[in-house]
């Protein structure tokens, strides 16, 4: 960065702007009256305007001056304020964390598998969403420290990575208050009547879906597919049908999204994985994930 003045010549002119006149300035600073004048002087020419003009015996501000000294109030309280920032910044180190969630993951869900590092000093959190495959080769670059998915990752011999069981749920039928008197009635047989909103086909938990559907002999009355969890809550929360979500995120669900449990969808489970690089996990925020396994 090229500058017109130096900071210097502007240091000493915001200090004679502050004592009111270059004796308690120069007083100020241990330096002579005219050595102080000549780098305000300096400031001056290389600015190519006057910043202080005489007024009887004293030197007053001039509308220039004035403008000067605000910036300077500006530039030097930041100035004095930078040894304390970087003596922070040295003392609370900054811990990162890269997580990658599956987009057909519950939103809800992600939220309480990372509560332990929630509040962790120094944590700053990156949260992305993709498909599962654009993710693992995306943890494989190391470009993420960890992959939350519904599903642990497929043998590869060429990619090393391990999958850690961090959680399993039941899941359950949700709906508004205006859909839940009559999905209620002859429950699951009502979904075949009641507008019906489902995860998309990539989402693991589908396929355990279709399978509880085809043993209960229902045909669900499906009006919309998703593969976005938080697109799904959106869209439930509108009326649009009933949902089935997970049951360990029932407060949260019913407080976040204004819906209520119609029954629970028995014999049908969600599973939650972590997917790291290494087996046993060195990562001090990443423990505390895997710790809370269940």
């Amino acid at each position: 960065m090229s500058l017109s003045f130096s900071y210097r010549h502007l240091y000493y002119f915001w200090v004679v702007g502050k004592e009111g006149g270059m004796s308690r300035a120069a007083e100020r600073l241990g330096m002579a009256v005219q050595t102080v004048s000549t780098q305000v002087r300096e400031l001056e020419r290389s600015l190519g305007v006057e910043l202080l003009k005489p007024a009887g015996r004293k030197l007053v501000l001039t509308e220039a001056g004035v403008a000067a000294l605000q910036q300077a109030d500006l530039i030097f309280q930041l100035g004095e304020q930078l040894p304390a920032l970087v003596r922070d910044a040295v003392s609370v180190p900054v811990l990162r964390l890269s997580i990658g969630t599956s987009d057909g993951l519950s939103k809800l869900m992600v939220h309480r598998l990372l509560q332990p590092v929630m509040g962790v000093p120094g944590m700053r959190l990156h949260c992305h969403e993709g498909e599962f495959d654009d993710l693992l080769a995306d943890l494989a670059l190391h470009r993420l420290d960890l992959v939350l998915a519904d599903r642990p990752a497929p043998a590869n011999p060429n990619i090393k990575v391990y999958s850690h069981a961090l959680a399993v749920s039941a899941l359950a039928w949700y709906g508004t208050p205006a859909l839940i008197a009559e999905a209620s009635v002859d429950f699951p047989h009502s979904l075949a009547r009641v507008p019906v909103l489902l995860p998309s086909a990539h989402s693991a938990v589908r396929a355990r879906l279709e399978l509880w559907f085809e043993r209960e002999g229902v045909k669900p009355c499906v009006v919309g597919e998703f593969e976005d969890s938080a697109l799904l809550n959106t869209f439930a929360a509108g009326g649009m049908g009933v949902f089935p979500a997970p049951e360990r995120v029932h407060e949260e669900l019913t407080r976040s999204v204004g819906v209520e449990r119609i029954a629970t969808c028995h014999g049908v489970e969600e599973c939650f994985f972590a997917i790291g690089n290494e087996k046993k996990v060195q990562h001090p925020l990443l423990q505390r994930i895997l710790q809370k396994e269940s």
